[in-house]
């Protein structure tokens, strides 16, 4: 069973688990735990008419409006260039008119574009409905609790939103662009938006801004940017008075990068570039602000509000804090939330996910959710890469009854940076990739070619591998050894101590059950006996003679880029490119005699078993 342990030391990269970064006055990066909470209080009011949800009429009105009992049409509903009319003002008062009279059956009610109720029950299965999505005592009818989930702050987006149905791909760009996604709590009166003609945003972008792409995720139609690389910028006229301006661009970059860790896209910062390359521009203001259609009214009502591929706005009323803060409203979530909705996430119904439609108040540090990173991969695909070398680190510690017990972490090396992978959360933890010559002093900066563990009752050894050389590691003061207690000194050359085997190496591993360590270069494996400080008779030998495929001709042959044994697994596993192959193991045979030792299962995508080992743009890397 895998126990993972976290110091929190600024210096112990390998361990401490970096929730978020802070930023302080001289820009020094502490890991923290904070809690973040809403100290504000909340009044969830209904967009049409100012009130709270109370009564029947009330929840008809909440129901229909985040398309509950009818989809919304959003992309024509949220127009703002959309006047009001009189017409449908007049239906929506004969709706509510009969609903208070509970005179469902005995006229048809009808109400505007944001949705109908034919009969009482179309508003119970809806209230049903929405208890089910709240996790709520499924009953249809308006309790206490269930009024409680109405009157929490929430985003101005509805939940469901009906499907554009024979419309051009053209069409349904030009309607997503026009999609405002709000997250308030007190939606603005039709009478009170500013009519304009363009987004301010469309006065700087040009015709031929990047294409986007339509992608159909869950009952949702979502757009998705077709590039890799998109920029961002806190806009001039857009900083907010609450908090130093360098502050404010780092927490966006901390938001930003938290979704650059799952998914294959790179965010830049753009501080020079003409305002129409920047993709996404963020700002804060009151009011009527930075030319947008929506109107800000106040504090403790509208957060923020964002467009798919679009912008996102922020509320300077509101009392945003830094991430390290124990009060006031966490700027780094409602940013986490918002981007999520401009890369193309609905809202999600599940308590811990970033994108649920309600601010809720946090008890611990903002996380994606596994739901948010599955919905985001959805769109935007996994990310891949291949590895320099893959180990697991075990050291031993005193518990807390100094009784000697084992640990271990799971680490992915790649060029000059490297991730810790949290086995149990199936997932990197949060903050990395961080530098090698950070985490790992003493070794050589980039692509490392193996490590090796060597552990016995009587030995314990950790070796870096790289070039014609090697590095005996210090796992006690954590950094690479100058001189062992032995008197060795280091780095050495890996043909001074590691006779017959050839130099540089493609990667290695020590294989606890026979004592020996395998060395593989090209197609070919040396197997080094570390008891005799020999090479094994009978080698070198072919990999595929060694290690035989399980189904043939499914096999790397040569050049791997990684071996190593995982105790999460309790499996060695050979990398090359963007798959990995699973050796059998005595637990597998045991299963099925007829499998061969040492076996190579059929390959499969390494994004199969190890998730959101994810680059992240190199000013994003920089934070530490």
């Amino acid at each position: 069973m895998e126990v993972a342990t976290y110091r929190l030391k600024t210096v112990d990269m390998k361990e401490s688990r970096l929730r978020w970064y802070t930023w302080d006055c001289v820009g020094r990066r502490n890991a923290v735990r904070r809690r973040h909470i809403f100290d504000l209080v909340f009044t969830a009011t209904d967009g049409a008419t100012g009130k709270e949800v109370r009564d029947l009429v009330s929840s008809v009105q909440f129901l229909s409006k985040y398309g509950w009992i009818r989809p919304v049409k959003w992309e024509e509903d949220s127009d703002p260039n959309a006047l009001p009319s009189a017409t449908n003002n007049q239906e929506s008062r004969d709706v509510f008119d009969g609903v208070q009279e509970e005179t469902f059956t005995a006229r048809k009610l009808e109400s505007n574009s944001r949705g109908n109720v034919n009969d009482k029950s179309s508003y119970v299965m809806a209230l049903k409905e929405f208890q089910r999505a709240n996790g709520l005592r499924i009953t249809g009818e308006l309790d206490e609790a269930t009024k409680a989930a109405m009157n929490r702050p929430r985003c101005g987006v509805p939940d469901k939103i009906a499907k554009k149905e024979n419309l051009t791909e053209t069409q349904q760009q030009t309607s997503y662009n026009e999609m405002p996604i709000v997250s308030n709590i007190t939606t603005l009166n039709n009478s009170e938006a500013v009519i304009r003609k363009k987004r301010f945003w469309e006065l700087l972008m040009p015709p031929a801004r990047q294409k986007r792409s339509l992608i159909v995720l869950g009952e949702m139609r979502g757009m998705t940017f077709s590039k890799r690389t998109l920029k961002w910028r806190l806009i001039g006229e857009g900083y907010s008075s609450q908090l130093p301006t360098e502050e404010q661009r780092y927490i966006f970059k901390l938001a930003f990068r938290m979704w650059s860790e799952v998914i294959p896209l790179d965010f830049e910062e753009d501080v020079s570039s003409p305002e129409y390359m920047v993709d996404i521009k963020l700002g804060f203001g009151t009011g009527h602000h930075l030319g947008c259609s929506q109107k800000f009214d106040g504090d403790g009502h509208e957060f923020a509000h964002a467009w798919f591929l679009g912008d996102v706005h922020f509320n300077d009323n509101e009392h945003f804090t830094a991430p390290n803060s124990d009060n006031g409203i966490s700027l780094l979530k409602v940013a986490v939330h918002e981007i999520g909705h401009v890369l193309g996430l609905p809202h999600i119904y599940k308590t811990g996910s970033i994108m649920q439609p309600n601010y809720i108040p946090q008890t611990s540090s903002v996380e994606l959710d596994s739901i948010d990173r599955k919905n985001i991969q959805q769109l935007y695909g996994a990310c891949q890469g291949t590895f320099d070398t893959v180990f697991d680190w075990v050291r031993k510690e005193r518990n807390s009854y100094g009784e000697w017990i084992l640990r271990f972490n799971t680490y992915f090396f790649r060029a000059s940076w490297y991730w810790l992978y949290e086995n149990r959360n199936n997932r990197t933890r949060y903050g990395d990739p961080i530098s090698l010559s950070l985490g790992w002093q003493g070794i050589p900066k980039e692509h490392i070619d193996a490590f090796v563990h060597v552990w016995t009752k009587t030995k314990d050894a950790t070796y870096f591998f790289k070039g014609t050389q090697y590095w005996r590691y210090d796992n006690d003061n954590d950094k690479a050894y100058l001189q062992d207690p032995q008197g060795d000194r280091y780095p050495k050359a890996i043909s001074e101590t590691f006779t017959g085997i050839p130099n540089p190496i493609d990667t290695a591993f020590y294989d606890r059950r026979d004592q020996n360590i395998y060395f593989f270069k090209n197609n070919y494996v040396y197997a080094y006996d570390i008891n005799k400080n020999q090479r094994v008779n009978g080698y070198p030998k072919r990999i595929n003679e060694v290690f035989p495929a399980v189904v043939p001709g499914d096999h790397p042959f040569s050049n791997l880029d990684a071996v190593y044994f995982s105790y999460s697994h309790n499996s060695i596993f050979f990398f090359k490119g963007m798959h990995f192959w699973k050796v059998v193991s005595d637990k597998d045979r045991r299963q099925n005699p007829s499998l061969p030792y040492n076996g190579l299962f059929p390959k499969r995508n390494v994004t199969e078993q190890w998730s959101d080992i994810c680059n992240v743009h190199i000013s994003m890397l920089r934070m530490n």
